[in-house]
């Protein structure tokens, strides 16, 4: 399989300095404020996106370096598949977080609800559309039961690098 290199388009920027006790989504985090450094030189590629109440940042899992295919996801008990959680820890270490874009400022980008790591590298940035964004759906798998727990579980060491 090909490798493929991803060159971070800017750095997101948040009050977490390190990966215990963090919020381990951004429902946790409604109230966390952050700003996205976006590099200099593509500024010009945040035209019209402040017309949007919320935007997805998807970034590089940067201090995680190895993966399991189960884990013990934070919001339960039981080991799960990888694919049907959201940890941290993944192949290619991608993670994506639908945040509330308060206002842009130049290359600056200030956000609300964000639940990462401070000095995050971000490899994209994608307008949330609700139509697009939010299918109706109706099963949650193993989460129908835990999702509620988003809003207050903190992260803790078992996806942090050993």
């Amino acid at each position: 399989m090909d490798s493929i290199e991803f060159n971070p388009i800017g750095t997101i920027h948040t009050p977490f300095k390190k990966l215990g006790d963090m919020p381990i989504q951004p429902t946790g985090a409604k109230d966390v404020v952050g700003e996205v450094h976006l590099r200099e030189e593509l500024a010009a590629g945040l035209q019209d996106l402040d017309g949007f109440s919320h935007i997805h940042l998807i970034y590089h899992f940067h201090q995680n370096t190895d993966y399991e295919l189960t884990v013990i996801p934070f919001m339960d008990t039981v080991k799960r598949g990888l694919f049907s959680t959201r940890a941290p820890r993944r192949p290619n270490m991608i993670g994506m977080s639908i945040v509330c874009l308060e206002k842009i400022e130049g290359n600056i980008l200030h956000i609300r609800g964000i639940d990462v790591l401070d000095g995050t590298p971000l490899l994209d940035i994608k307008p949330y559309v609700a139509k697009f964004d939010a299918p109706s759906a109706d099963r949650f798998g193993w989460l129908d039961e835990n999702a509620h727990k988003a809003e207050t579980i903190r992260s803790d060491k078992r996806f942090a690098d050993k």
